[in-house]
């Protein structure tokens, strides 16, 4: 098993920035190494939604209304995935889960960190 812990949540006015980071607790080469990595966010009253991924060899994806204002990135040394989040918007504003899938098809979620855009 693999626990995984989200920090770098909080509040930030429109316009503002933030780092996301997600922690796994164990080094198992199928999941660090070989996993895929996803942010996922789900705001009040709607659906989860896939925000980011990140490759095994490093190739990344994003939503639409995310795109150019966010930056995924994993060191599989350290065991980690961040999110790097600019020019934020009130609609930004969600719950925000790390997602990790190993080569296996076994996933693992973080607990969630709140992002809130507020002025």
């Amino acid at each position: 098993q693999v626990q995984l812990v989200e920090s770098g949540g909080g509040l930030v006015q429109p316009g503002g920035s933030l780092r996301l980071s997600c922690a796994a607790s164990r080094s198992i080469f199928s999941v660090i190494a070989m996993g895929w990595y996803r942010w996922y966010r789900q705001a009040p009253g709607k659906q989860r939604e896939l925000v980011a991924s990140i490759t095994p060899g490093g190739s990344t994806w994003y939503a639409d209304s995310v795109k150019g204002r966010c930056t995924i990135s994993r060191d599989n040394t350290k065991k980690t995935v961040s999110l790097q989040m600019t020019s934020l918007k009130p609609e930004d504003t969600a719950v925000y889960y790390c997602n990790i899938v190993g080569s296996g098809g076994d996933a693992y979620w973080g607990q969630g960190t709140q992002v809130t855009v507020s002025s």
